[in-house]
């Protein structure tokens, strides 16, 4: 049978110069979404793909068997206590969204423990997400925001991908909106103490999110109050709650210099307050701990210290040392309870958990370790809402371990174990899981995490599967996944490559791997490959590599870098046209990215260094790996056209070979992480998953 012929896109040449270098791009036509050419044209990518895998689909549909069968579908959360309420969530076989729901508390009780599909007394449901998302092919709840009292819900939903959320003020008990007027704003909300006014935030054109506004519940929203505008175009803003409902918290940062606010949530018409303000370079965050606030913050070391200061006199001039750390101890954040303080912190290249007790005049002693096992772990503070509570609910898991909710007591140091995720059919000990050190061009020791089933050696014959991502300071740590199992039961050997870029050892780490050191990541990920085949436990033609957004181009730079090493690529709405949208402020989130990247508007050796890597512009005419483009038409993050870009150069550009096809698939209804709904997702995990084993011969 003939293989189908590929779309090929027409040719519309466009002119790109900056310092004296023009660039012709025959395809950036591409990016008009609203051109029905361009849509009929990602339309026509799907056909093709569906053609080209066509055969995939008994090990779709088996895989997505065994998703669904390692998955105990109708659960239960741990029920978390919030004044006078439990709140928990369940989930429903069938059902593809969590119902959000909440029963009464009353002094004294001990945290419920029902079966998962037993109905608590006085139960009330505020949001189920699948009456929401009827009618609606994409669903996402951004907010789900209580009023301290506990009377009312303020709900934010997005219903196309694109992270821009309408929401919706609610009776907490019978559901009823009473205020539909903010609409096309940020996801999250803040309640003032009376229950008068939200707080939320909004974007500008380029999808930064700049001002922060405050919404009279039952008026219209041109009434609403602008509190706070952020004009510098590399600064975006967020906001948050301190625990005790006390203080709004607004954040104003980019990726190297941050900026503190409060709000008194008591006095919500009043003026904001700032912590410290910005000095460049210096970067921190700011938990409110009663009178005084606690600052994580890097202006003593680069991986950051934990200082505090009075409420009243917060700035930098008045931080005081509470706890530091060792060399490559990246201090993360620091949460207040009444009694004691916890610190999320890096430490040996993994998320973990002390905490610092507080003497009768508020006085914080030595900062004090939770021992946990195993030794590959990630441990964070889980749902914590309340400031006086005598125990904490920590999370615990690891890349074989499911995800387990503890009961934490500082006073006693007992960790209680109070739900580990049901995972049918799973047996732990079939499994290894290890952390290697691999040799990087430079020297550099980069880690790698190694897992594979205990019958599976070394023997120079396995399937691979190499994992990588390696920018922002965003770690990889060990968490366990289900649809992971799917190929560790074919016996693919999986690694997770913890490249420079990421933030698994520290700022240093991050550091090494971003602006004009931003090769590291790449290199990193190459030699982390080269070992799993030097080693034995794999051959390059049975190797695939995975990445997705800033991973996405990781696989680019990786795949122009060593084609010869993997026989397939999977690139996940991949960032693969880096330079022309890097060049173009009038996109979203792009001028923010300069202090990760570099600006190439400005910096003619930015502009040559990115050009360098890019993949767009890197394609070389030799054999390629088989190649899966993924992304998603409404995807703000990493618009759809990059993909479909690099899709059409590609087939111009590399060896012709049908054995390895590049291929494109865009979802229509979905955003930057894809389809919404967790079946729908499984299936989109199941197609991506048997297109990968397919081409490293691990179908069975």
């Amino acid at each position: 049978m003939t293989a189908p012929t590929p779309p090929r896109a027409r040719r519309e040449p466009t002119e790109r110069t900056f310092h004296g270098d023009t660039v012709i791009d025959d395809y950036e036509w591409l990016r008009d979404r609203e051109s029905p050419e361009v849509i009929a044209h990602l339309e026509a990518e799907n056909a093709y793909t569906d053609a080209m895998t066509g055969q995939l689909k008994p090990l779709a549909d088996t895989i997505f068997g065994e998703i669904k069968a390692h998955t105990k579908e109708t659960d239960l959360s741990v029920p978390v206590r919030m004044g006078a309420w439990w709140y928990f969530t369940r989930t429903i076989e069938g059902e593809q969204y969590a119902v959000h729901a909440r029963s009464p508390y009353r002094h004294g009780d001990v945290r419920p423990d029902p079966q998962p599909g037993a109905e608590l007394p006085g139960e009330q449901v505020l949001l189920d997400g699948n009456a929401e998302s009827a009618g609606h092919d994409f669903f996402e709840l951004g907010d789900l925001s209580v009023s301290h009292d506990g009377a009312m819900l303020a709900v934010s939903l997005d219903l196309a991908g694109d992270e821009i959320y309408d929401v919706s003020i609610r009776e907490a008990a019978t559901g009823q909106v009473i205020d539909a007027a903010v609409r096309e704003v940020g996801a999250g909300i803040v309640w003032s103490a009376d229950g008068r006014y939200v707080f939320y935030t909004r974007r500008d054109d380029a999808w930064r999110p700049h001002e922060v506004w405050r919404h009279e519940v039952g008026t219209p929203a041109e009434q609403d109050v602008l509190i706070v505008r952020e004009d510098d175009e590399e600064f975006a803003l967020g906001i948050g709650e301190s625990r005790d409902e006390r203080w709004l918290l607004v954040m104003i940062g980019s990726s190297t210099t941050t900026e503190a606010h409060l709000l008194d949530l008591t006095d919500p018409t009043g003026a904001l307050r700032v912590v410290q303000p910005r000095i460049a370079g210096l970067d921190y965050d700011v938990e409110v701990d009663g009178d005084r606030i606690l600052v994580v913050h890097n202006a003593s070391r680069v991986d950051f210290d934990l200082a505090q200061a009075p409420l009243a006199t917060p700035g930098r001039e008045h931080w005081t040392p509470v706890m530091s750390g060792a060399d490559g101890d990246r201090i993360l954040g620091a949460d207040a309870f009444a009694d004691f303080v916890v610190v999320t912190m890096r430490h040996a290249g993994l998320r973990t958990l002390r905490w610092l007790p507080k003497a009768n005049d508020g006085a914080l002693g030595e900062p004090r370790d939770i021992p946990v096992e195993p030794e590959l772990h990630t441990l964070a503070l889980g749902a914590n809402p309340e400031y006086d509570l005598d125990t904490v609910q920590l999370v615990l898991t690891s890349w074989l371990t499911p995800s387990s909710v503890y009961d934490f007591t500082p006073a006693t140091g007992e960790l209680t174990l109070l739900k580990q995720r049901e995972v049918p059919g799973y047996d732990q000990a079939a499994y290894v899981e290890e952390r290697l050190w691999v040799t990087a061009d430079d020297g550099t020791q980069v880690p790698v995490s190694f897992l594979h089933r205990r019958d599976v050696t070394a023997d120079g014959s396995n399937p691979g599967l190499i994992y990588g991502y390696g920018s922002y300071e965003i770690s990889m740590d060990p968490s366990f996944a289900v649809s992971r199992l799917s190929l560790l039961d074919r016996g693919v050997v999986y690694a997770i490559a913890h490249v420079r870029g990421g933030g698994e050892l520290g700022r240093r780490w991050y550091d090494e791997g971003k602006l004009l050191a931003k090769r590291n990541t790449f290199t990193d990920f190459v030699a982390a490959s080269r070992a799993m085949i030097d080693l034995g436990w794999v051959r390059p033609d049975r190797l695939a590599a995975q990445g997705g957004s800033a991973g996405g181009l990781l696989m680019g730079a990786i795949t122009n870098l060593a084609p010869e090493l993997y026989a397939a690529i999977h690139a996940d709405v991949p960032f693969v046209d880096a330079l022309t949208t890097i060049l173009d402020p009038s996109l979203p989130l792009t001028a923010g990215e300069w202090q990760e990247w570099g600006n190439p508007i400005a910096d003619p050796d930015v502009y040559a260094y990115m050009k360098s890597y890019t993949p767009y512009e890197n394609i070389r005419a030799t054999r390629y790996p088989a190649i899966l483009a993924t992304t998603s038409l409404h995807d703000t993050r990493v618009f759809y056209v990059e993909p479909a870009k690099w899709v059409q150069r590609l087939r111009a550009t590399v060896a012709a070979d049908d054995a390895r096809p590049v291929l494109l698939r865009t979802e229509i209804a979905a955003g930057h992480g894809g389809r919404s709904g967790r079946y729908d997702g499984w299936r989109q995990t199941a197609f991506e998953l048997a297109f990968v084993l397919d081409c490293i011969g691990a179908a069975e």
